[in-house]
């Protein structure tokens, strides 16, 4: 084993200082020997058979050193966090200080260290309240609009008839601001139901009693809580011309709707809804009670400065996240982050003490499975590994699910499931 020494450094940094002996890099050395005569085959030697001496007569022994470095490095980083039970966050700055033939290899790795908890908080001695949840008949009269809007027929509108506040239509729409197009503002085939609440208020009342093949222009006000802050407040020019108009065939909701999705009667349907509503709003109390006892947790525990670089990575992953979900919707990440009125960098402070909570939050669920002993066993793993690889047919998307890195990030998710499973039980109240 290399000699260490340990320097604590500012910001939560470490820095380990090695010193190789000639003997303790010879292994490395030879290996990085062999791996020179088998990139570069020495006449009279088969690739990677040629002996040490013979290398290091032809490459020269500084080229097998430096061959070796990496491997040396390595080694010795790992070996000294796993025995010193040191935990880091990103990958170590490398320091060379001393690499020469027939001299004792000397480096320094400096880490970012995990930060600790250093008083987690009584979670027995905090609470929040339960979330009581209820299916009010208000939304269960959306939900059955929601089903009747499923069922609505669209019928072409015969040639000539005009538009009323019951119909659906689809035009050719262009705004302008100042007489400047609006980014985003011109659609050739915009649908629009008149029957439902539209963004821009008084727009479905200019295209009342118009007829296909018209054009209409107009001046609106965009709401003032536009998510376009350029747009937001101020009077938007609109040319909309009428391509097709559609009359809407609404169902009756009676017994005989109800049927049409399996259920008896209407009664039941309106049981199944409320069923339904009484579900969702249970998860979603549930994911609040977590986020607010998770939350109190951190806040009432004593943690060890962030580093920069663990807030940073969570600040990346938050924008990943907001990414995704844009991405998803069928927008473009840099024309969303644009309407904001913001840059990037300013879209990442703006994370940073969302992200920092994030971070404590992680923290004290480690400190608090470790404080409860609370594990996960290899059982719980294999099942839990076996459901989610059951849900795939592609051999390939198996193969990940049974890797050594999805295995260790399902058990880590099963040991968080369990530590929140535990502060429910003793914050909720």
């Amino acid at each position: 084993m290399p000699n260490i020494t340990n320097e604590t450094l500012p910001k939560n940094q470490l820095k380990l200082t090695f010193t190789v002996t000639v003997l303790e890099a010879k292994p490395y050395l030879e290996e990085a020997a062999k791996r020179i005569s088998t990139q570069s085959p020495i006449d009279g030697f088969r690739p990677g058979h040629a002996p040490y001496d013979v290398v290091k007569t032809r490459a020269g022994e500084m080229k097998i050193f430096e061959e070796a470095l990496e491997s040396i490095v390595r080694s010795s980083f790992i070996k000294a966090v796993l025995a010193q039970n040191i935990e880091t966050v990103g990958s170590p700055h490398i320091e060379v200080t001393k690499l020469a033939p027939d001299n004792d290899i000397v480096f320094s790795t400096t880490v970012t260290l995990m930060p600790a908890v250093k008083e987690l908080a009584d979670a027995r001695k905090l609470s929040v309240p339960a979330r009581e949840v209820k299916a009010e008949d208000r939304e269960i009269s959306l939900a059955l609009r929601d089903l009747q809007r499923m069922r609505t027929a669209e019928v072409r509108a015969p040639q000539g008839e005009t538009v009323n506040e019951k119909d659906k239509v689809v035009v050719s729409m262009n705004m302008k601001l100042e007489s400047v197009p609006v980014e985003g503002g011109q659609s050739p085939n915009h649908a629009i139901y008149l029957n439902e609440d539209y963004y821009i208020p008084g727009l479905k009342a200019q295209l009342i009693g118009m007829k296909e093949g018209e054009t209409r222009s107009f001046t609106l006000p965009f709401p003032k809580s536009h998510v376009q802050k350029m747009l937001a407040g101020k009077d938007v020019e609109f040319e909309v011309g009428l391509k097709e108009l559609y009359h809407l065939q609404e169902p009756e909701i009676d017994d005989a709707f109800a049927s049409g999705f399996g259920a008896k009667d209407l009664e039941t349907l309106k049981g199944l809804l409320k069923q339904n509503i009484l579900t969702e709003k249970t998860h979603e109390a549930k994911a609040r009670e977590e986020k607010e006892m998770l939350e109190l947790l951190a806040n009432k525990s004593q943690i060890e400065d962030i580093p920069d670089l663990l807030l940073n990575e969570e600040i990346n992953k938050m924008i990943g996240e907001l990414k995704h979900g844009v991405e998803e919707q069928g927008a473009v990440f840099d024309d969303y982050v644009k309407n904001l009125g913001k840059t990037l960098a300013a879209l990442k402070l703006d994370f940073t003490p969302q992200a920092l909570l994030r971070v404590k939050v992680a923290l004290v669920m480690r400190a608090a499975a470790k404080q409860e002993g609370i594990e996960v066993n290899e059982k719980e793993i294999d099942e839990e590994v076996d459901r989610l690889a059951g849900q795939y047919e592609e051999k390939e998307i198996k193969d990940r699910v049974y890797s050594p890195e999805s295995r260790e990030y399902i058990a880590q998710m099963l040991k968080n499931r369990k530590v929140i499973d535990f502060l429910r039980l003793t914050m909720v109240k």
